[in-house]
């Protein structure tokens, strides 16, 4: 009997080792996931910018071409609908709303300097978030986790300093959209807690609701007789086949839903399923 106790815990054991082993594994694909739709989504980002540097617009179109194609699958009941109530959505306003300036702040820093700037920029958002839970939520961390900032704050600095094509609209958009977000990830931690609205539901709903915030304030700040103006000019300098830029946009947004859902919405599932193999008990945060 004892050896058949002891030959049970060594087959337990190595269960346990395989699952752990497939977590790992899992987790790996979804890093490798996230950060290749990241590239191709910001790449083709930068191509439309450049061509049409009009960062209100195109942040609007992005989050209305995910809005229209999680409305089309909630329709057609390709993804199955939320179910909400008007306590969600003022729930989910201050979100909303940190999440546009974010999204837009990065959006106007990527039309005036190079991706890799903006995002090295972006990546200084861990200091932001530390910074402002201490000093406005009261969190303390331990020295090493403020230790471990210093090199990602030296980063970003020295980035700054030897960018041969610093623009100060492009440095500033990145730090705002840094900001935007932390309190976007504190907004959403703290109001949304306990809503029973899936990840990428959640964020349908998210972009659905910055849409409406950002479409008045895009069309105030830059409007249509400018965006007509600009698209000729596009289209007269670099010919007919601009066209298809915001249309490779366009088609890698769908091509990712037609198999999983919008392509910005599978990079927040994406993480948010990172975080959860991570720290399960991040689960019901969001």
């Amino acid at each position: 009997r004892v050896v058949c106790k002891a030959y049970e815990a060594d087959k337990s054991d190595g269960v346990v080792e395989k699952i752990e082993a497939a977590k790992r594994v899992k987790i790996g694909v979804y890093f490798a996931t996230w950060w290749f739709l990241n590239v191709i989504f910001n790449i083709y980002n930068k191509k439309v910018l450049n061509a049409f540097p009009y960062p209100w617009l195109t942040s609007t179109l992005s989050l209305a071409a995910g809005s229209a194609i999680m409305l089309i699958s909630w329709a057609t009941k390709v993804a199955e609908a939320p179910n909400t109530d008007l306590e969600f959505w003022k729930s989910l306003f201050p979100v909303a709303l940190a999440h546009t300036i974010g999204h837009v702040a990065a959006t106007v820093s990527m039309s005036k300097v190079a991706v890799s700037f903006t995002h090295i920029i972006k990546s200084g958002e861990p200091a932001f978030s530390v910074l402002v839970s201490k000093f406005i939520l009261g969190e303390t961390f331990p020295t090493s986790v403020y230790l471990s900032l210093l090199p990602i704050i030296g980063g970003c600095g020295l980035a700054a300093l030897t960018e041969l094509n610093f623009n100060m609209i492009g440095f500033m958009g990145a730090m705002i959209s840094n900001l935007a977000f932390v309190f976007r990830n504190i907004f959403s931690k703290r109001g949304m807690k306990g809503k029973s609205v899936s990840g990428m539901n959640y964020y349908a709903c998210l972009s659905l609701l910055s849409l409406l915030i950002l479409t008045p304030f895009a069309i105030a700040v830059e409007g249509p007789k400018v965006w007509a103006a600009g698209w000729q000019n596009a289209v007269s300098e670099i010919g007919p086949h601009f066209i298809w830029y915001p249309l490779a946009l366009f088609t890698i947004i769908v091509g990712e839903a037609m198999k999983n859902g919008e392509q910005r919405f599978k990079t927040f599932e994406v993480a948010a399923l990172m975080l959860v193999c991570l720290h399960p008990g991040l689960q019901n945060t969001k």
